[in-house]
C-alpha cells in the first residue's frame, strides 16, 4: 500500500511538473522569454568637452514663427516667447507664416533664435572701416587665457597681426593645397590631417573658409569661419592677431610665409572650443565633421578589422567621404618613429585608394594600394614597399603612374600597399559626407551621395533620461525613433541594407568659453513589427521581451558614438540614451544609408484620449432638474454670495475646505494651528445656508460627481448635509487616513492653480465661475486626484516625473516627449518629484490650451488658425 502510495505520488509530481512546463512553454511561446542583455561602460582616456555656440550667429536661420498643438501648449507651459529652431526629416527646417499663426496638432514647430549678444562679421567689419581701427576681439582676447586653461605659458608670448609678421600678408597664395598645412607647437595634428582633406573639396572647403576674407579691399583686422555644431552652421569671428615667439608663428602655419588662411582656421577652432589648449588630444573624425556636417566613424584595424574594409574605403571616396588614420603612441616617447618611418601617436590623412595595374615578370594583375599623408609635409615619410623611388613602381605601366599623380617630393605623402596598411596602422577614421555637400558638377562625375535622416532629441531628468537597457523599468522612457529600410544595398549579396548610425550629444550650455563634459552615451537597434508600434512610445514589456538586433559597441564618454551596420530590409527602432538614468543632455541622431530610409519619431500624438477604466467616475446628468441639482445649486448659491459666481479667492476657499485633511498636521499658517485655520475658512465662508454650508456643500458635490472613483459605492447623495446611503466624503473613497503630506503647502492650494482653474472653463473671461462651471471642475479635480492617487503607491503625496506620461495618459490626455518634458522642467521641484497641486496645475494648464485648440479645428483637421491679437488674448489669460 505504501507502494503503490509513493508510486502514485510520484506520478502525480511528474503530471504537476509537466503540467507546469507545459504552461511556461506555452506563456514563452506567447510573450516570450524574459531578456538578459547588459550593455557596457567605458571611458576615454582624454576628457572631450563640448564647446557652447552662445556668441556665434547660426547661419540660414529663418525669422519666422509657426506655432503647432505642441508649442500651444509646450509654449504655454514654459512661458516663452519665442520657439527654436527644430529640425525634423533630412534636416530640412519647415516654412512659417507669419501674419496668421496657424497651429497644427503633433507638429514639430520651428522659429527664431535671439540675435542678443551675436557677433556678426559684416556688422563688426562695416564698424571698424567706418572708426578706422582694427578689431580686438573681447570674446576671445590676446592672453594667455586664450591659450592655455590648465597651466599659465612657460614663456612669454607675443600677439601680432600678420602685416607685422611679414611683409605683405595675403589671405591665400596662388590657391590653396593639402601643402599649405604645416603644424607647429601645439600638439593638434589631427586638425591638420582634417584640414589638409578639406583641401580637396573646393565646394566644402570655401564654406568653412569665406572668399570674403581678405588682407587687401575692406580689411578691418576682423576674418570668419564656418563650423557644423550641433546640427547647425556657425559662423566664428576672430580678429587676426595670432601668438608668435620671436616673431614667428607658433602654432599652426602654412609652407608660405605669407599666406595666413590655415593659422587664422587655427584660431577661429580654438576659439569655438574656448582656447588653443583644448585642441590637443582630439580625433581627426571630430574636426572632419564640423568642417563638413558629415557623420564619422571609427574602426580599430588591430581588434575588429571588418573583412570588408577595403570596400568601405572604396566606397566612402565614391561618396566624397574623408580619411584619416593613426598608429598607437608610445607613452614614453612623443610622436616616437618606427623603423618604418612612419610616427606613433600622429595623425595621418589618407588621400587616395585605387587597385592599380601591375605586371611583374611572373604575373599580372592588380594590387590594392593606399595613399597617405603626413601633416608635418616634409621627409618623415614611410620607407617601406611603394614608398617613394621604391623598386616595387617599375612594374606600374607609365600611363598607370600618370594617372595616380606619382611623384616622389619630400612633401610629407607616400604611398603603400593596403596589406601592409592595415598591419602598420592601428586606427582609421571616416567621415561620411551628408547629401547637401556634393556639387552638381561631383555628381555628374559620378559621385554618389548617402541618404540621410536626422532629428533632434532631449534626455530630461524624471521623464526622457531612462538610462541604458540596464535600467530596464526606466528605459523604454527614452526617445525612440522608428526606421524603415525598404530596398538593400544594391551590390549585396545577402540582400542588407548598410546603415551608419550616429549619435551625437550637444552643449547646451551658454557659459562664455566654458565647456561641458560628454556624458556617457549609446544607442540600441530594436526590430518590430507593426502590431508592435501599435504603441507608441515601445513599453517596458516589449524591452523586456525583446533583444536588441544591433547596437553601440559600447557606451563611452565621446561627443558623437557611431557604428554601421548590415541589417535586413525591415522596420527598426532606435533608442539613443545615456549609460545612467536622470542625466540631463540633448542630442542629434543621424542615420545614413546607401539605399532610402524613413524615420519618425515613435512617439505619442498629442491629443484627447479615453480615461482610465481604473478611476472613470460614473458621473450622473445634470440636465434634468433633479432633488439632488436643486440642493447642489442652493448650497453654491451661499457660498458664492449675491452675484450667483465664485472668484479665484473663494474659489481657493472652497478648495483648501475641501482638502484640509491633507494639509500638513505640524504646519501653522499665521500662526494659527490647523483646527484654528479651519475654522476660520469657515466663518470667512459666511453664514451656513440649507446643508450645512462649505462643509455639506463639497461633501454633497464631491460625492455625487465622483461616484465610483476608486472603490466608492456609487451611491448618490441627497440635499442637505445627511446621506444616510452615501460615502462621508471623497478623501474616504480613496485612502482614508493617509494624508497627501507636502503636496499642499500649509496655506492651501496656490494662487497660480487657483487662477488657472478659474481661468480653464470662465468662457466669457469675467474672472469668475458660474454653478455648472463649478460643477465641471469639480468632476475634473476629482478625477485628477484619484489618477494622482492611483500612481502615487507609496502615500507620499508626489509623482516621480517618469510617472507623469502614465498618470496624465489615464487621465485622458496624450502628450509627446517634448511637452512632457517642458511639463517636469516648468512644475519639477529641486526634490525631482511633482507634488499634487503641480500635478493639478500641468492637468489644467494641458485640459485648458487643448480645448483652445480644439474650439478652432472645426472640422477635425488638426489644424488652427489665429490671429495675432486672438493669439495673445488666448494664451495670456490662460
Amino acid at each position: 500500500m505504501d507502494e503503490l502510495k509513493g508510486l502514485l505520488s510520484g506520478a502525480g509530481k511528474q503530471l504537476f511538473d509537466a503540467a507546469g512546463q507545459a504552461i511556461t512553454s506555452a506563456a514563452t511561446e506567447y510573450i516570450g522569454s524574459v531578456i538578459n542583455e547588459m550593455f557596457v561602460k567605458k571611458e576615454t582616456d582624454t576628457k572631450r568637452f563640448l564647446p557652447s555656440i552662445k556668441n556665434m550667429k547660426v547661419r540660414g536661420t529663418t525669422t519666422t514663427t509657426t506655432t503647432t498643438l505642441q508649442s500651444v501648449v509646450e509654449g504655454r507651459i514654459l512661458n516663452v516667447a519665442e520657439v527654436l529652431p527644430r529640425f525634423g526629416r533630412h534636416g530640412r527646417r519647415r516654412r512659417n507664416k507669419f501674419k496668421d499663426v496657424t497651429a497644427e496638432l503633433g507638429d514639430r514647430n520651428a522659429g527664431q533664435r535671439s540675435s542678443f549678444d551675436v557677433q556678426d562679421f559684416y556688422q563688426i567689419r562695416q564698424q571698424c572701416l567706418d572708426n578706422g581701427t582694427l578689431f580686438e576681439d573681447p570674446e576671445f582676447p590676446a592672453s594667455a587665457s586664450s591659450l592655455m586653461y590648465s597651466k599659465r605659458p612657460d614663456r612669454h608670448y607675443e600677439w601680432l597681426r600678420p602685416h607685422e609678421i611679414c611683409d605683405g600678408p595675403e589671405f591665400f597664395v596662388e590657391g590653396f593645397s593639402r601643402f599649405d598645412v604645416q603644424q607647429g607647437e601645439l600638439g593638434d595634428c589631427w586638425l591638420l590631417a582634417a584640414c589638409a582633406n578639406l583641401t580637396q573639396d573646393h565646394k566644402m572647403f570655401l564654406r568653412v573658409v569665406p572668399e570674403d576674407n581678405s588682407f587687401e579691399d575692406g580689411y578691418a583686422g576682423v576674418f570668419h569661419f564656418r563650423f557644423w555644431q550641433y546640427g547647425k552652421w556657425v559662423d566664428v569671428v576672430i580678429d587676426d592677431r595670432l601668438p608668435t615667439y620671436r616673431g614667428q608663428l607658433i602654432y599652426m602655419r602654412s609652407s608660405e610665409q605669407n599666406e595666413f588662411w590655415s593659422a587664422l582656421l587655427e584660431k577661429a577652432y580654438a576659439k569655438l572650443h574656448g582656447s588653443y589648449e583644448s585642441l590637443r588630444g582630439g580625433t581627426t573624425c571630430e574636426a572632419m565633421e564640423d568642417f563638413t556636417g558629415g557623420v564619422a566613424e571609427m574602426y580599430d584595424l588591430k581588434d575588429q578589422t571588418p573583412p570588408n574594409l577595403f570596400e568601405i574605403i572604396e566606397k566612402g571616396f565614391k561618396r566624397n567621404s574623408m580619411f584619416g588614420c593613426s598608429i598607437e603612441a608610445d607613452p614614453h616617447v612623443l610622436e616616437a618613429e618606427t623603423p618604418e618611418g612612419l610616427i606613433r601617436g600622429h595623425a595621418y590623412s589618407i588621400t587616395k585608394i585605387q587597385l592599380v595595374d601591375i605586371e611583374t615578370p611572373g604575373r599580372s594583375g592588380k594590387i590594392p594600394l593606399i595613399r597617405l599623408r603626413n601633416p608635418w609635409g616634409n621627409e618623415a615619410e614611410w620607407n617601406g614597399p611603394w614608398s617613394d623611388k621604391s623598386p616595387e613602381w617599375r612594374y606600374i605601366p607609365d600611363e598607370q603612374k600618370q594617372e595616380l599623380g606619382l611623384n616622389f617630393d619630400h612633401d610629407g605623402e607616400f604611398w603603400m600597399s593596403y596589406r601592409d596598411f592595415t598591419r602598420y596602422f592601428d586606427r582609421m577614421e571616416i567621415c561620411n559626407l551628408s547629401p547637401d555637400s556634393l556639387s552638381d558638377d561631383e555628381m555628374t562625375r559620378g559621385k554618389i551621395s548617402w541618404e540621410m535622416s536626422m532629428f533632434e532629441g532631449e534626455w530630461a531628468v524624471g521623464t526622457t533620461a531612462g538610462g541604458c537597457r540596464n535600467y530596464l523599468d526606466t528605459f523604454w522612457h527614452n526617445p525612440q525613433y522608428v526606421i524603415r529600410l525598404d530596398d538593400p544595398d544594391e551590390d549585396d549579396e545577402e540582400g542588407n541594407c548598410t546603415v551608419i548610425i550616429a549619435l551625437l550629444q550637444k552643449n547646451r550650455r551658454s557659459r562664455r568659453n566654458m565647456g561641458v563634459e560628454c556624458l556617457t552615451i549609446g544607442f540600441a537597434v530594436y526590430r518590430v513589427t507593426e502590431r508592435d508600434l501599435a504603441q507608441k512610445p515601445l513599453k517596458m514589456n516589449f524591452f523586456k521581451y525583446n533583444a536588441s538586433a544591433a547596437r553601440s559597441p559600447a557606451f563611452i564618454n565621446l561627443r558623437e558614438v557611431s557604428c554601421r551596420f548590415k541589417l535586413p530590409p525591415g522596420t527598426y527602432v532606435i533608442v539613443p540614451s545615456t549609460f545612467e538614468p536622470n542625466e540631463e543632455g540633448e542630442f542629434i541622431i543621424r542615420v545614413f544609408s546607401e539605399t532610402a530610409n524613413s524615420m519618425m519619431e515613435n512617439d505619442d500624438n498629442v491629443g484627447v484620449g479615453d480615461l482610465d477604466d481604473r478611476i472613470a467616475p460614473e458621473v450622473p446628468g445634470y440636465v434634468q432638474p433633479s432633488p439632488q441639482r436643486q440642493a447642489m445649486e442652493r448650497l453654491f448659491l451661499d457660498v458664492a454670495g449675491a452675484d450667483g459666481e465664485v472668484d479665484w479667492v473663494e474659489l481657493k476657499r472652497i478648495l483648501d475646505h475641501s482638502f484640509r485633511d491633507d494639509l500638513p498636521k505640524t504646519s501653522s499658517l499665521n500662526g494659527l494651528n490647523r483646527q484654528t485655520y479651519a475654522s476660520q475658512q469657515n466663518a470667512e465662508a459666511g453664514p451656513a445656508g440649507p446643508g450645512g454650508g462649505i462643509e455639506d456643500l463639497l461633501s454633497m458635490l464631491l460625492n455625487m460627481c465622483c461616484k465610483g472613483v476608486l472603490g466608492g459605492d456609487g451611491d448618490g447623495g441627497g440635499g442637505g448635509g445627511t446621506h444616510p446611503s452615501g460615502p462621508a466624503n471623497l478623501e474616504s473613497q480613496i485612502v482614508p487616513n493617509q494624508p497627501l503630506h507636502d503636496n499642499i503647502s500649509s496655506e492651501g492650494f496656490s494662487k497660480d492653480v487657483c487662477r488657472a482653474m478659474v481661468a480653464m472653463l470662465d468662457v466669457d473671461h469675467t474672472g469668475k465661475l458660474g454653478f455648472e462651471e463649478f460643477q465641471q471642475l469639480l468632476t475634473d479635480i476629482a478625477k485628477w486626484k484619484a489618477v494622482f492617487k492611483l500612481y502615487d503607491t507609496e502615500g507620499s503625496g508626489r509623482l516621480s516625473p517618469f510617472q507623469l506620461r502614465e498618470a496624465l495618459n489615464s487621465a485622458g490626455y496624450h502628450l509627446n516627449n517634448r511637452i512632457l518634458n517642458a511639463l517636469v522642467h516648468r512644475y519639477g521641484s529641486r526634490s525631482g518629484t511633482i507634488p499634487f497641486d503641480d500635478f493639478i496645475m500641468c492637468a489644467v494648464k494641458i485640459k485648458t490650451m487643448i480645448e483652445i485648440f480644439r474650439e478652432r479645428d472645426t472640422d477635425g483637421t488638426n489644424q488652427a488658425t489665429f490671429s495675432m491679437d486672438e493669439w495673445v488674448e488666448k494664451t495670456l489669460y490662460s
